[in-house]
């Protein structure tokens, strides 16, 4: 409990001295937006590191030079805790959006950064909102700015991690409709650290791995069909083989 405690306050204490930092963000990106946005992003990825201090968890990570430096991506990974952002977004080498669900539109302060962060927002059952932030997503990939989404739709919840669920093919269009490669990236052990035993946070190992790069812009429009069930399979794979490593 006393690492959930310590989580929390450093998160609180990040946002709230990021309100004076936002105000400076803003007056940078008028004049020099580039740098702006890049300043920004290092500012939250270095807020998540804080946060993860207390935690407790031993991270690996496999594959971080399959990630491009020169060109944006899509990154596409499985979803089983709220911890997954917080560990995988301080690892992204360049300036990155998620596309995230509207709950985290109700948390004070987060949403004005993740906004300025390029992220877009998926909100339940209204398709044309949702169909917009593909849209802003693509929009983004083209402005050089790589994307990340879960396309699961939702956090995994079930007792078998190994296990994911469907991947919504409509996410891929990100990526089909830029020709930007795919990033898959599989997570293990996250869910045990936090949501099994919540509001506790438990010390362990946690494993992210970047498997190497989906070429989409090289693949013919038959290869494109089920894109999202062949990504699937290899995320699937990368989860199983680092489940056996815990």
């Amino acid at each position: 409990m006393i690492r959930t405690i310590l989580a929390v306050i450093l998160v609180a204490i990040f946002l709230i001295l990021s309100l004076p930092i936002l105000g400076v963000e803003w007056l940078i990106r008028k004049k020099w937006p580039h740098f702006g946005e890049k300043s920004g992003f290092r500012i939250v990825q270095a807020g998540f590191w804080i946060a993860k201090l207390p935690m407790g968890i031993k991270l690996d990570v496999i594959g971080r030079e399959n990630i491009p430096d020169d060109r944006p991506v899509l990154f596409i990974g499985n979803h089983r805790s709220y911890l997954d952002v917080i560990l995988v977004y301080p690892l992204l080498p360049h300036l990155t959006g998620f596309v995230a669900k509207s709950d985290f539109l109700k948390f004070p302060i987060l949403p004005i950064w993740m906004k300025r962060l390029r992220c877009e927002f998926l909100i339940k059952d209204d398709m044309k909102q949702n169909l917009t932030s593909i849209l802003n997503a693509i929009a983004h990939v083209k402005d050089g700015v790589s994307m990340f989404i879960y396309p699961e739709g939702q956090r995994a919840t079930g007792p078998d991690e190994t296990e994911l669920m469907e991947f919504h093919e409509g996410s891929f269009k990100i990526a089909t409709k830029t020709g930007c490669a795919i990033i898959p990236v599989a997570t293990v052990g996250t869910r045990e650290r936090f949501e099994t035993q919540f509001p506790k946070l438990r010390g362990g190992h946690v494993i992210i791995e970047f498997g190497k790069p989906i070429e989409v812009g090289e693949m013919s429009r038959e290869e494109l069909k089920g894109i999202g069930a062949k990504v699937r399979k290899v995320v699937e794979e990368m989860v199983r083989t680092n489940h056996e490593k815990l």
